[in-house]
């Protein structure tokens, strides 16, 4: 890499650290922290689908104004401050009404970070400026890594600490977070010219443009057919007399496959196969996910299809990535993010939910649901329509 592309490279590093190492300590352990502060089981359900729920509203908001202002920069940095302070204040208030209040102002302020980062990092990252491109891959996969390392470290400081060591850790993270953003480069003031008349059509412009509808509308189905995974397979497995050790470790082998397939497989496989097809790989990997995990429980068969969470989740984000620089205007880029990250959590709300009577009439085999809608995403991967006016240069797309 050029000393340019090298700091460009590890400032958009060191923000992604700083923000998953946030969501990696504090993930954990939220639920105990509000229950070690007096809240029921009720009142957490009521606290998280709430912040769920704030989440789907507020992600959609932030990055449509950080458009209309062409301060995406700025607006990170706002959100990840106001996400830290408030996590402090977590500490101070009691009583179900106040934390619950906290809380969903503070799933508000969080929201919009990672969708911000994404609109800056996949700008710069497809830049015309061949001197300061880099691998997108390589930073979202280092978010990925330190999440883990997140996670294992918040159980160390829990146990020596207690609790409230994690919102204090979780904010200093946010902070550092918020004082890196600044750093990483803006979209230029040219290409804001260039897209200006696009970003006042805002998200009606966006839904104009046939290759974003059906890159959204196929990561939601994709994306969205992990809820029954993530709700019922370690019930299932449980069932099936799967021990908790094996269980963890099929849990990590998806983990691990995600941050290969960012560092590693990922980037090759665009390259070769173009953004599309790696979708279409990733749909057909979902197709077959979910139908050996509806066919069976055997540890052996399990262990050999967890990795595809690699092509499920990493594989189909870089490619989704790959295609929004050159179908979305860069002053719309904050937008497209948030509605990316809008669709397949409405769809993951609303197929959790359904997942629940599905599992209780069908059972295992309620997997084969999600099966086809990966099957039905598949052809959608592979159709191609009009790309918006971007910047030169071959595109992979």
């Amino acid at each position: 890499m050029t000393s340019v592309r090298t700091q460009t490279w590890l400032r958009f590093v060191v923000l992604y650290a700083l923000m998953y190492g946030a969501f990696g300590v504090s993930s954990p352990f939220m639920p105990a922290f509000f229950e070690w502060r007096g809240l029921t089981p009720q009142q957490l359900g009521v606290l998280f689908s709430a912040g769920t729920a704030i989440r789907l509203i507020s992600g959609p908001i932030f990055g449509r104004l950080a458009d209309v202002t062409h301060a995406l920069r700025g607006v990170l940095t706002i959100c990840a401050a106001l996400a830290a302070v408030i996590a402090v204040s977590l500490l101070e208030v009691t009583g179900f009404g106040t934390l619950l209040a906290v809380s969903v102002l503070q799933a508000a302020a969080l929201a919009p970070i990672t969708t911000l980062a994404d609109a800056l990092a996949v700008e710069a990252s497809a830049s015309r400026a061949t001197v300061t491109r880099f691998e997108y891959g390589w930073v979202r996969g280092t978010g990925s890594g330190v999440f883990i390392l997140g996670t294992l470290l918040s159980g160390q400081v829990v146990g020596a600490w207690g609790l409230g060591s994690i919102l204090v850790l979780h904010a200093v993270l946010l902070a550092a977070a918020a004082g890196t953003a600044p750093l990483v480069p803006a979209p230029s003031d040219r290409e804001k010219a260039r897209t200006e008349t696009a970003s006042a059509r805002g998200v009606v412009g966006l839904f104009r443009i046939a290759d974003f509808r059906r890159v959204l509308l196929m990561s939601t189905l994709v994306l969205g057919s992990h809820a029954m995974h993530d709700t019922f397979a370690v019930i299932r497995w449980s069932a099936a007399g799967v021990g908790p050790g094996t269980i963890s470790v099929l849990w990590s082998e998806s983990v691990a496959a995600e941050v290969v397939v960012f560092f590693l497989v990922g980037p090759s496989l665009v390259a070769r196969l173009g953004a599309r097809g790696v979708m279409a790989l990733a749909a057909v990997a979902g197709l077959l996910r979910w139908v050996v995990v509806a066919s069976t429980t055997a540890v052996t068969a399990l262990a050999l299809v967890q990795p595809l969470h690699g092509l499920t989740f990493a594989a189909l984000h870089l490619a989704c990535m790959r295609i929004f620089p050159t179908v979305v205007p860069p002053s719309l880029a904050a937008t497209a993010q948030a509605l990316y990250a809008f669709g397949p959590a409405a769809a993951t709300a609303v197929l959790t939910l359904a997942s629940g009577l599905l599992y209780a009439r069908l059972g295992g085999q309620a997997f084969l649901v999600m099966a086809l809608l990966c099957a039905v995403a598949t052809p959608l991967a592979l159709a191609r329509g009009r790309p918006a006016a971007r910047r030169g240069g071959p595109s992979r797309a």
